[in-house]
C-alpha cells in the first residue's frame, strides 16, 4: 500500500457537505493540540499536507485526503477551551454528523498525548467509539518527550486509565523520530483489507 501518493481532495465545515464515501475511511480523531496533523504528515512523507498550527482549534473542517485504496479522514480537534459555543456547537454536529451517516469507516485512529491522563472529552469520543463496536486503535503520541524510566511508567497508568476499554490496541508514536510509524501503517493496511473483503 503507497502511503506517499496523496492529495488533498476536500473540506466540509457541515455535515451537509460531506462528500460521497466511495472509498474506505481511516480517520483521525483527537483532542486540539494533540500532534494529529504532525501523524497525518509523518504518515505520508509531507511536510505540510495537514497545516500543523502553532494556534490549537485551527482546524475547523473535516478534510479528506485521497491516497489510492483509501481516504485519510481528519476530523476537526476538539476540547479548545477558547473557541466560542456556537463553534464548538458546529464542530459537535459536523463530527457527530460524519460518524453516525453511512460512511466507510474502516478505521478511527484516536489520538491521545502519552504524556497526560486522558481528558473528558477523550474518554467521551473512547466510549462512544467502544459502545458502538466503531473499528478503532489508540495512537499514543509523543513518546520522544518522555526518557525510557518515564515512558515505562505513562505506559502502566495508561493500561489502568484505558481500562474500561478492554482488548483496544495502543500504538505509541513519535512524529520527530517516525518510531512507532511502521507499526500504524500495518494496522491500516489490515484494517482496510478486513474491511474490503467483507464488503
Amino acid at each position: 500500500m503507497n502511503f506517499n501518493e496523496v492529495s488533498f481532495e476536500f473540506a466540509a465545515g457541515k455535515a451537509n457537505q460531506l462528500p460521497p464515501s466511495s472509498l474506505p475511511e481511516v480517520v483521525f480523531s483527537g483532542h486540539s493540540n494533540v500532534g494529529k496533523s504532525s501523524l497525518i504528515n509523518k504518515l505520508v512523507q509531507r511536510k505540510a499536507l495537514a497545516r500543523v498550527s502553532a494556534q490549537p482549534g485551527k482546524t475547523a473542517t473535516i478534510n479528506f485526503y485521497r491516497l489510492g485504496e483509501f481516504r485519510m479522514v481528519d476530523l476537526p480537534g476538539y476540547g479548545y477551551a477558547k473557541v466560542s459555543k456556537t463553534e464548538k456547537q458546529r464542530w459537535a454536529e459536523l463530527v457527530e454528523g460524519y460518524l453516525s451517516s453511512q460512511r466507510n469507516i474502516a478505521l478511527i485512529i484516536q489520538i491521545i498525548d502519552i504524556r497526560h491522563k486522558p481528558t473528558k472529552d477523550d474518554y467521551d469520543m473512547l466510549r462512544f467509539l467502544y459502545e458502538s463496536n466503531a473499528p478503532f486503535v489508540i495512537v499514543l503520541t509523543k513518546k520522544d518527550k518522555l526518557k525510557k524510566s518515564a515512558y515505562e511508567k505513562r505506559i502502566e497508568e495508561i493500561m489502568d486509565e484505558l481500562g474500561d476499554f478492554e482488548g483496544v490496541t495502543l500504538l505509541p508514536f513519535s512524529a520527530v523520530n517516525g518510531e512507532g510509524m511502521d507499526d500504524i501503517k500495518e494496522v491500516i493496511e489490515e484494517y482496510i483489507t478486513d474491511f474490503e473483503e467483507e464488503e
